[in-house]
């Protein structure tokens, strides 16, 4: 997509408070009483009603403004009472959720007035840059709740400390806004600005993000721009205005409201929709001190049907409204990580907006996933595709190469039809030895090759089936595979550097210098600035087959020191315990121009060097 649009510096009008009026949209939370503002271009009257006036009718009226917003002050109005706003048009008389409430009561779907005073206690925290961070998805509801129940904040406050000491130092959590019933996955929120109360409401949310900070950890929140709903959804219709029986003033009336999730993609060409959430974006960073943003399915909001039909046709307001987005995220602080779920592989999206992109830091890359679980989910060695699993190790051939995220497990990839790579590996034992090399090789690539990397939960510890949202993590598998989990500590170290023995891994550069179609072999050199310490090489035996004396090319020559060899009796009681200590790469060698170096290669091995 090359579309370039002027991307708005300043509120439009639709935001600027009125003189007179209410400074703010929604509730704002006064020494005394409470302020109302809501937009509602349509309606004739609009009054507020709740429990501090025993839910009159009509209610406290609102007074018009000449820019569609209605608003007033409710002197008996207070912090914790329930209300509504009753909108009035022709015979329509319609009681509706604050489109931007923080807070919504679960069992009476009334907005809960919100007071923002929540305690911080001074906690600093400054987000890791983007070649630093190791990313682990978690679903609220399944992540550390009880079984037969539904996680909380709280539950993930209480794993902070394990995730810390796996050396998980950014958690993306799927979305955690209102959404109808007891269980989802959150990407259908019926109430965008308030933060699902059974999880533990705005307050929760803080407490998460305050806590996570204090172990060193950010948090990447998950939202859905591309549609709302489309159950339980208050915006619908919300003034009681709508064209071929649509959703009205918050939404597209014409072909371009459909999604594959429901008729209810926002109106991104309306002023006041754009700025609903650019500011519900900020809104996160700012109120809630989040330190980035995942926007789910970018595809649906740049273009009518995504990336992939021929009909499909460019949103161009889509594209300026992520434009205005990040352009304002980074404004607020460069460190805010921007991260694009595409899925179409556009380079403009990670683009700078300056120059016409959509001004993503990084974006979800399945050009890496795809390959490297087709290759590990193969029965047959003989049919693994060395090819397909270098395409997925080089990233795109120009630009930064952190500019993708990627990974072998995701939300998406372990549902809908699809499981755990365990169980797509091993449908009948999961947890077979066989299942277990190859899941180590999985994240071993994931963390090994350029990008930013990123682990689903429950990965660490062998989960296996499919993803669902009414089903807790078997942390009792955390004891079963306590090897496994600490392959997965000691291969985010590396990732990480945290030894100061593989600073290549979060450099910029790979080669793969080594690729064997016939034995199934690769290996490749990752380096930031090379040399001892840095440059890391990655060997990867793709085949049940063990070598008793395989020789590679080395980067350098001296000794190359194992720091970490998948099939260590340590991982796990029934691998082979192949001895691996160190590779002298020999200068000089007849008929080599580079140094040569041999090891003993497991089967399903992977083994990283470097040198001191």
């Amino acid at each position: 997509m090359n579309t370039t649009l002027p991307v708005p510096s300043t509120p439009t009008a639709a935001s600027q408070p009125v003189k007179g009026t209410t400074t703010a949209m929604g509730a704002t939370v006064l020494e005394k009483g409470t302020d109302f503002r809501v937009w509602a271009p349509n309606a004739e009257a609009v009054y507020v009603t709740g429990s501090f006036n025993d839910w009159a009718e009509p209610g406290a009226p609102l007074g018009k403004e000449e820019n569609g917003n209605w608003s007033g002050h409710v002197e008996e109005a207070a912090a914790g009472d329930l209300y509504k706003y009753r909108l009035v048009r022709g015979e329509q008389t319609l009681l509706k959720v604050d489109p931007r409430a923080r807070k919504v009561c679960p069992e009476t779907n009334n907005g809960v007035i919100y007071r923002d005073d929540f305690d911080w206690q001074g906690v600093e925290y400054v987000t890791p840059f983007l070649n630093e961070i190791v990313l682990y998805e978690l679903h609220v509801g399944t992540f550390g709740g009880k079984k037969g129940g539904n996680g909380t904040f709280d539950d993930v406050i209480r794993r902070l400390p394990y995730l810390r000491d796996l050396g998980i130092n950014a958690i993306e959590l799927l979305p955690p806004t209102e959404f109808p019933g007891e269980t989802s996955w959150g990407y259908n929120p019926s109430n965008p600005y308030a933060v699902e109360a059974d999880y533990g409401g705005p307050d929760g949310l803080k407490k998460l993000i305050r806590e996570a900070h204090r172990h060193g950890i950010a948090v990447i929140l998950d939202v859905v721009y591309n549609h709302f709903g489309p159950d339980d959804l208050d915006l619908w219709q919300f003034d009681g205005w709508s064209e071929n029986g649509l959703g009205g003033i918050y939404f597209y009336n014409d072909w371009r409201s459909e999604t594959p999730w429901g008729q209810t993609r926002p109106d991104y060409g309306r002023e006041e929709v754009r700025q609903y959430l650019r500011d519900n974006a900020l809104m996160w960073i700012e109120e809630f001190k989040a330190d980035g943003l995942r926007v789910d399915a970018v595809s649906y909001i740049r273009r009518s049907k995504g990336v992939g039909p021929q009909e499909s046709v460019d949103l161009p307001e889509g594209w300026q409204l992520l434009q205005w987005i990040n352009k304002d995220l980074k404004l607020h602080s460069p460190r805010i990580i921007s991260i694009a779920e595409d899925l179409g592989n556009n380079a403009a999206l990670t683009a700078w907006v300056e120059q016409g992109g959509a001004g993503f830091d990084t974006q979800w890359d399945v050009s890496f996933v795809n390959p490297v679980r087709a290759v590990l989910e193969g029965p047959s060695d003989e049919h693994r595709d060395i090819g397909a699993m270098v395409s997925a190790i080089y990233p795109p051939a120009e630009g930064d190469a952190f500019r993708r995220v990627i990974y072998s497990e995701s939300h998406d990839e372990v549902a809908n039809g699809k499981q755990r790579l365990v169980s797509e590996i091993d449908p009948g034992d999961p947890s077979s030895v066989w299942a277990r090399r190859r899941a180590l090789q999985a994240v071993g690539v994931v963390l090994t090759s350029p990008g930013v990397p990123m682990i689903f939960q429950g990965q660490e510890i062998l989960e296996d089936g499919w993803f669902d949202d009414r089903d807790q993590l078997d942390w009792e598998k955390l004891r079963r595979f306590k090897g496994i989990q600490r392959a997965f500590r000691d291969l985010i170290a590396l990732r990480r550097n945290l030894h100061g023995i593989t600073k290549g891994l979060t450099g910029q550069h790979v080669d793969v210098f080594h690729r064997n179609a016939e034995a199934k072999v690769l290996a490749w050199n990752r380096w930031h600035e090379g040399g001892p310490r840095d440059s890391t090489v990655v060997v990867l035996n793709l085949s049940a087959a063990a070598h008793e004396f395989y020789e590679i090319t080395l980067p350098a020559g001296g000794e190359w020191k194992v720091r970490f060899n998948a099939d260590w009796t340590g991982y796990s009681r029934d691998f082979d315990d192949t001895e691996l200590i160190s590779v002298e790469g020999r200068e000089g060698e007849c008929g080599h121009p580079a140094p040569v170096g041999g090891l003993a290669l497991p089967p399903y091995g992977l083994v990283i060097l470097s040198q001191d």
